[in-house]
């Protein structure tokens, strides 16, 4: 990769863009840790999950009642014989052939039925709902990797008793290697030099011969007083994962 023309050199650190210890909200026992140190993961993989045998079985049976259709059946061949129950007898009523009151029954039972096909249908949306949130509250037992990133350690193991809020808030410990933050401390008489937008030669400490370009990202806008530096970010593509993360750098500016 060629370099850029800079005038000058800047001490800086290669770091993740994020690091985050990842648990579970809610307490149980450790039933599986799928991943180890050093593995890379993915976006949405599941890293590791709670024993959820019971919250697995409430789901099965809230989706179960969310498909039956038996209700809506039964209620719907009521309507079909009350209304033809009560098309007859208003035929009927009609031609002096039966009392006004049987007809108006037949379109009582008629109504009833129409009400009891309308409280099969909503009794199905309501299972259907309590599905959702079985499914909800069993997904709250699986950890999921929020980003394309690497397992940087495992601090609890299958068998051990997760809580929030314990010692132990974490299972595993992920950081995200691409692209890589790069930090650049500046001295105070070159606070303007930097812009967001602009690019870098960035030269890790263990391969001097060897520059990356990044891309000001972010500038700080208050010195620190006691040191008269500011920062300034930068972010590095890697996608190989060729560049290490936590090493010392050089950047020098190049241009917007």
């Amino acid at each position: 990769m060629l370099a850029l023309p800079a005038a000058a050199g800047y001490d800086c650190l290669i770091e993740p863009t994020q690091t985050v210890e990842l648990g579970a909200p809610v307490a149980g026992l450790i039933d599986r840790v799928l991943v180890k140190r050093g593995d890379r993961v993915t976006h949405g993989q599941v890293l590791a999950s709670l024993e959820s045998h019971a919250e697995q079985a409430a789901s099965d049976l809230a989706r179960y009642k969310s498909q039956l259709a038996g209700p809506s059946q039964l209620a719907q061949s009521k309507i079909e014989f009350s209304q033809r129950k009560y098309n007859r007898r208003r035929d009927m009523a009609a031609e002096k052939l039966m009392s006004r009151q049987d007809s108006d029954d037949a379109e009582g039972e008629l109504k009833q039925a129409q009400a009891e096909l309308l409280v099969a249908k909503e009794n199905r949306e309501v299972a259907h709902l309590e599905y959702v949130q079985q499914s909800s509250q069993l997904n709250l037992r699986t950890i999921r990797s929020p980003f394309d990133g690497v397992v940087v350690d495992q601090m609890m193991w299958p068998g051990e008793i997760f809580e929030p809020g314990a010692t132990k808030h974490a299972i595993v410990k992920l950081a995200q290697l691409n692209p890589l933050r790069i930090r650049v401390v500046m001295p105070m008489r070159a606070f303007g030099e930097a812009a967001v937008g602009m690019t870098a030669n960035v030269v890790p400490e263990i391969q001097p011969g060897k520059p990356y370009t990044a891309k000001v990202v972010s500038v700080d806008r208050i010195i620190d007083a006691a040191s008269g530096t500011f920062v300034v970010f930068m972010d590095l593509p890697n996608p190989g994962l060729d560049v290490p993360s936590g090493v010392k750098c050089k950047a020098s500016l190049g241009k917007q």
